[in-house]
């Protein structure tokens, strides 16, 4: 089953063009989404990718990811993908992305949110996760040094740690 995706210009601006999942024209942009659960101390919930898949097998990765669908927004799918892959339901219709990461192809949305984290049950996607945890910013840096977390750069991850508590912007 193949996913269709829409296409952007280089502006961010929908083009009304599908594609393939997996096939990105030349001078079109995908987008994806991230999304990053925190609780009450300050964790973020990460995700062992199961071993199964093709791209970054059994490594530590964010909460939630993946691409945005035909006819989604950001919000929609970062939801969905949230819960899909760990089987939390979020409402993130007035929330933005604390950022959006530029990269070849796309744009990357991520999301951060805060969570009571007491009683939770995760039911996690077969397949594509193999557990969750949670972690704080030092205990996700280790992983990448020891290459069990997805190489995004720990500036990176101290960032998004720091940009959860403004929501990426300044206070007023």
């Amino acid at each position: 089953m193949s996913e269709h995706i829409d296409l952007y210009d280089i502006d961010r601006q929908l083009t009304g063009e599908v594609s393939d999942r997996r096939h990105c024209p030349a001078d079109r942009y995908r987008l994806f989404v991230h999304v990053c659960v925190f609780d009450k101390k300050g964790r973020m919930l990460i995700q062992k990718r199961a071993s199964t898949l093709s791209i970054r097998p059994s490594l530590w990765d964010f909460s939630a990811g993946g691409a945005v669908s035909a006819g989604e927004t950001s919000q929609m799918a970062a939801e969905r993908e949230v819960m899909e892959e760990v089987g939390l339901k979020l409402d993130l219709s007035d929330h933005r992305p604390v950022m959006t990461m530029n990269f070849i192809v796309g744009f990357d949305d991520f999301y951060t949110i805060e969570i009571d984290s007491e009683d939770l049950e995760f039911t996690l996607q077969e397949g594509e996760v193999e557990a969750v945890k949670w972690a704080d910013a030092d205990e996700i840096c280790e992983m990448m040094d020891e290459g069990k977390f997805v190489p995004i750069g720990k500036e990176f991850i101290r960032y998004i740690f720091v940009a959860r508590e403004g929501k990426g912007a300044w206070k007023m």
